[in-house]
This record gives structure tokens, sequence and C-alpha cells, in this order.
């Protein structure tokens, strides 16, 4: 046998052009990506605009949710105590069995009311406990505490079935009681909201 080497030579310009006998780098079987040049390392995602967009929108619906309490609680709270003094009127005064279609209509408006502003809760929690603090604890406490300044405020008042209604209600606790529920509710949908 012969110990010369023999080459092959070939004319194949595919061979020479693409150099088909360069020595290929090995590559380390655990990190195939790291020569490719196509590859880009995974860069943190900066939200920042999703994170202003999400602030101005909790902006938007505080600012719905208070506007709705300050507005739909003390409406809510005329018609029930509307609606709860003709009934009285009607009924307990003159012993009578009859139904006054229009009380019963004020009561489930004014319920329905204060159903809207609870549900405001879903918006921002600012709403429930903004409007009972405002339009139910604060005037209940006061005329708990000094009565006096609960007649002072009735003399400010229009003279009107609405008005002796809501005294009626200042006086036997009801605006303090509805106060605390809407706060209740709106503190309720604030915390359901942490927890998830």
């Amino acid at each position: 046998m012969s110990s010369h080497r023999y080459v092959a030579e070939y004319d194949d310009e595919d061979y020479q052009e693409y150099g088909e006998y360069d020595q290929q780098p090995v590559r380390d079987p655990r990190r195939p990506y790291e020569d490719v040049e196509s590859y880009e390392p995974y860069e943190a995602f900066d939200d920042e605009l999703g994170a202003e967009d999400s602030r101005a929108g909790r902006g938007a619906r505080r600012a719905i949710s208070g506007a709705g309490g300050l507005v739909l609680t003390p409406v809510a709270l005329g018609l029930l105590a509307w609606g709860g003094l003709r009934q009285q009127m009607l009924v307990q005064a003159t012993l009578s069995t009859q139904r006054d279609v229009f009380s019963i209509g004020l009561l489930v408006g004014g319920g329905i009311l204060l159903l809207a502003v609870g549900l405001l809760g879903a918006l921002s929690a600012t709403g429930p406990i903004l409007g009972g603090f405002i339009w139910g604890v604060v005037p209940g406490v006061a005329a708990a505490a000094v009565p006096e300044w609960g007649f002072k405020l009735v003399k400010y008042l229009p003279q009107n079935d609405v008005t002796y209604g809501v005294t009626s209600w200042l006086f036997i606790g009801g605006l303090l009681g509805t106060g605390f529920l809407l706060i209740g509710a709106g503190l309720a949908s604030r915390l359901a909201r942490r927890r998830r």
C-alpha cells in the first residue's frame, strides 16, 4: 500500500463558492442559541403607559362614583322619607287599609336609587362612602348629639312633605343607619377588590 494521500480535486464551483471545507466551530449543545445573530435576549417590558392609563381610569371611576354618591343619595333619602311620611299619614294616622300607589312608588324609587349608590361601589368605593358619610352619618350624629342642630337645619329647608319626612328620619336614626349601610357597602367593595 502506498502511504501517499490522495486529494480529490473538484471542479464544482458550488463547493468552492460556499466554502464546503471551511472548519465550523463546535457549538455547546446546552446553549444552542448562543452564536445565533438573530437571537435577541429578553428585556423586561416597561409598561409605563399602561400604568398611567390605569391611574387615569381609576381617577375617572372615582370621580363618577363620588359624584353619583353625592347626587343620588340625597334624592334617594328624600324619596324614601316622602313616601314613608305619606304611608304613615294614610295608614297609621287614619287607620286606613287603602294603598297609596304614589307613596309606594316613592318608596320603591328611593330604594332603587339607594341600590344604585351601593352598586357604584363596583366602580369605586368613593361613591357609597362619600354619600353615606355626608348625607347619613354626619346629620344623624349631629342630631343625636345636639338635637338643636337638627331643628336649626330643618328651619333652613323648604317646608313641605319631603322636609317633614327627612326630619322624621333624622330623629329616629334612619339617616344614621342608612349612612352606615352605604359606608359598609363601599368598604366591602374595596376589600373585595384588594383580595383579587
